[in-house]
């Protein structure tokens, strides 16, 4: 899951600098697709329906299936191993795994697919789901989730809910990995800070930032990049009762007066010397590790990266609740279908007989450091051993997605995402900064919806 990387590689590689109109005209209001140079014409509603036989199981010739994922790092060994032990169950059907940077990836998927060469198999976040079914790069789920007799109850509602656009399912969700709260143990020791301190609300977190601070530490420093500060704005943003966009995709909403009392929160921290001025990227997370930062708003992935640096003595909470109500960014891993051309429409019962036996292995994906998106495997017994996994699954209840809004992920990168980087620079105001920004991204949202529609 390497959507967040490890200190001094952290960043946002998911841009989408190349988003290609959707197909016009009647091919695409009947729902066909003519494919790239194969120049074969593919019903995506027919797709689905003959990749619902592949819950009955796949009893045909052997074939390969490619698998296509952004797992380069630690998450790499971990979906392997399940890919090995899937392969040794299955004696008709062999998963090959490639691996690309995620921003490599959502550049060479579609292409890919619309040449008549993408994988069999794929992960995409839930927050690319929309762009990819806009552009019908995904083929619906609806008759496979049906088939397989999946529904909200197996998952959580929010998790279920976010693999869905304009009504139909695009994916199934495999983890879900949210912020959380983590703490240096020995920063706080050596400050005389014991468990009964850690904060749980605003008021915790500013007494024991302010005890910090006493001691001479700055206690909480604020990224001024998407990892982690924007993440930080966007769970404060729902804290506050804010949202980032309007449900139809037309409008910014982050300059709401949520959005500026989630981000003049943001800029208190620094303004009363909890964090100092420019922070550099992962500066947060390298002073973190180097025991001189005692709080960093980071994602699960950290777990792994954390717990791999010898002498560092370091735990998890569920992020504070600043705002008047609990929230807290998240994003899941889903699986998908890629579109077939015609020619390889036999291999849909082979991929969902894959996709199926994964959903139901996501406990043994959990050790890559992620919550299983399946409730049984979070209600068992092993997963609940996973100390810091489960903490971090203690928020599901109120774990928060980006709106499912084709091109979204673009106009937030281009908009908000600079917004929060200036304010925390301390060079505009935030009202002034989420102004502009969400004049900035009604015009974006504007040519999206004169390229997708709206979403509702």
């Amino acid at each position: 899951m390497e959507r967040a990387r490890a200190p001094g590689t952290q960043g946002d590689p998911e841009r989408l600098p190349g988003r290609r109109e959707l197909l016009a005209g009647a091919a695409a209001a009947a729902g066909l697709l003519l494919l790239g140079c194969r120049g074969e014409t593919v019903d995506v509603r027919d797709q689905a329906a003959i990749a619902a036989g592949g819950s009955r199981g796949y009893a045909g010739p052997a074939l390969d299936l490619a698998f296509w994922t952004g797992f380069t790092g630690g998450d790499r060994g971990p979906m392997e191993r399940l890919i090995a032990r899937f392969n040794r169950e299955h004696d008709n059907i062999t998963v090959r795994m490639s691996v690309a940077r995620w921003g490599d990836f959502y550049q060479k998927l579609p292409a890919a697919v619309d040449s008549g060469h993408g994988p069999d198999v794929a992960v995409l976040h839930a927050d690319q789901l929309a762009t990819a079914a806009a552009h019908r790069t995904i083929l619906p789920l609806d008759d496979v989730t049906d088939a397989l007799g999946l529904g909200a109850g197996d998952f959580s509602r929010t998790l279920w809910d976010a693999g869905v656009f304009r009504g139909r399912r695009y994916g199934i969700p495999l983890d879900v990995h949210p912020l959380g709260l983590y703490y240096n143990r020995t920063v706080l020791a050596d400050a005389g800070i014991g468990d009964e301190a850690l904060p749980r609300s605003r008021r915790d977190t500013m007494a024991v930032l302010e005890q910090l601070k006493g001691r001479g530490v700055q206690g909480s420093w604020v990224s001024p990049a998407l990892f982690t500060g924007g993440l930080m704005f966007q769970s404060l943003l729902w804290q506050f009762g804010g949202e980032l966009f309007s449900e139809d995709g037309a409008r910014a909403t982050f300059d709401s007066e949520a959005g500026v009392e989630a981000l003049s929160f943001m800029l208190e921290l620094i303004q009363r010397g909890y964090s100092p001025r420019n922070v550099g990227q992962d500066a947060d997370s390298i002073a973190f590790t180097n025991n001189r930062n005692a709080f960093i708003w980071n994602g699960i992935w950290m777990l792994n990266i954390y717990g791999s640096i010898p002498g560092l003595r370091w735990g998890v909470l569920p992020v504070p609740t600043i705002g008047a109500e609990r929230a807290v960014w998240a994003n899941s891993h889903n699986l998908v279908l890629p579109r077939q051309p015609a020619s390889g429409q036999g291999r849909l019962k082979a991929s969902v007989v894959f996709v199926d036996w994964l959903s139901r292995h996501s406990l043994e994906w959990a050790r890559a450091g992620m919550v299983p998106a399946r409730r049984e495997a979070r209600e068992s017994a092993a997963f609940r051993r996973m100390t810091e996994q489960a903490i971090f699954a203690e928020q599901i209840p109120v774990v928060r997605f980006p709106p499912a809004i084709a091109g979204i992920d673009a106009v937030r990168a281009s908009t908000l995402d600079l917004a929060v980087n200036e304010a925390v620079l301390l060079r505009a105001a935030p009202r002034e900064a989420l102004g502009r920004a969400a004049r900035e991204a009604d015009a974006l949202l504007a040519d999206n919806l004169r390229k997708f529609g709206r979403t509702l």
